[in-house]
């Protein structure tokens, strides 16, 4: 097996710098200037880190956002600094390993709102239709499908909680929280990197439905920051399975959500371990959609 191909559930033991933060998938570590983010293999769904760690997942998260980063750089300032794992010397330990997954960043202050955009009707925009004729608060026509593309892209922000879930507010709330000026800046920066990628993918046989990001501010000014454009981050459907009225087979973690809730799993603790076939199956799914949207291979 190699280096590559190895699941990584935690990087604290190859890193000799403070570990400040450590997420469901990534961990932040002090460079003292910058920040160094890992991208481990873990996994999560329903609110529940999963076992085993899904291998090359954490490679494919942080080799696509750093290339995204790249070909949006014109359009948005980023906080990436480097992803050469061998300017790091001796802080990393285990250079082989990590080498895909670290991503070295400028400190922001981060905005406490996750700045949704969707394309299309669908998901949790659906189910908030189907009740209120609304998303966050914007009315929408009568009569919408299922998975229909907007005329124009919607912006439905959330408000960050490192407990539970983000919480859907309407667009005046977001205005609220961080000021109407600030709050015009990312719906306008976000809607036209969600416009930029849709574009991209489209070219590739894919559909961008929806994604989030997340900003913060450096001297005052905004800066994109966390990942962009992953399977974590957006919803991916294969252009081919484009269809109205149905529950598109997205392309991410899609088989371990069908897998445990396809299982005896009750829902009110954590799930017993992935079989080895969902654990490949996901993998896969990762590797694809990253060799199709950069045209490269990380095997």
């Amino acid at each position: 097996m190699t280096a590559q191909s190895q699941a990584l559930s935690t990087a604290a033991d190859y890193i000799k710098a403070p570990l400040l933060y450590k997420g469901k998938v990534r961990e932040l570590y002090d460079l003292g200037e910058h920040y160094l983010i890992v991208v481990t293999d873990r996994i999560s769904a329903f609110d529940y880190v999963l076992d085993p760690a899904v291998p090359q997942k954490g490679n494919v998260l942080n080799r696509l956002s750093a290339f995204w980063f790249e070909q949006t750089a014109d359009i948005q300032t980023n906080h990436v600094v480097h992803t050469d794992v061998e300017k790091l010397g001796g802080i990393v330990t285990a250079p082989e390993l990590l080498k895909d997954r670290i991503m070295v960043t400028k400190k922001a202050e981060r905005i406490d709102i996750e700045c949704v955009v969707r394309g299309y009707i669908t998901g949790g925009g659906w189910r908030q239709y189907q009740q209120t004729s609304a998303i966050n608060g914007i009315e929408l026509p009568e009569g919408m499908r299922k998975n229909e593309r907007f005329p124009q892209p919607i912006f439905t922000p959330a408000a960050k909680n490192d407990v539970g879930h983000d919480e859907d507010i309407p667009f005046e709330r977001m205005q609220e929280m961080v000021g109407a000026e600030l709050a015009e800046e990312l719906k306008d920066r976000s809607i036209k990197l969600y416009e930029f990628a849709h574009e991209y993918c489209a070219k590739h046989g894919i559909i961008l439905a929806d994604c989030k990001f997340e900003f913060g501010l450096i001297d005052g000014k905004v800066i994109l920051i966390d990942e962009i454009f992953t399977p974590d981050s957006s919803r991916f459907w294969a252009e081919s399975n484009y269809a109205y009225d149905i529950e598109i087979d997205s392309m991410d973690k899609e088989p371990v959500r069908t897998y445990l809730l396809g299982s005896d799993w009750d829902r009110d603790s954590k799930p017993a371990p992935l079989p080895e076939s969902v654990v490949n199956e996901t993998t896969n799914r990762y590797l694809d959609i990253y060799s199709r949207l950069t045209g490269r291979s990380l095997v």
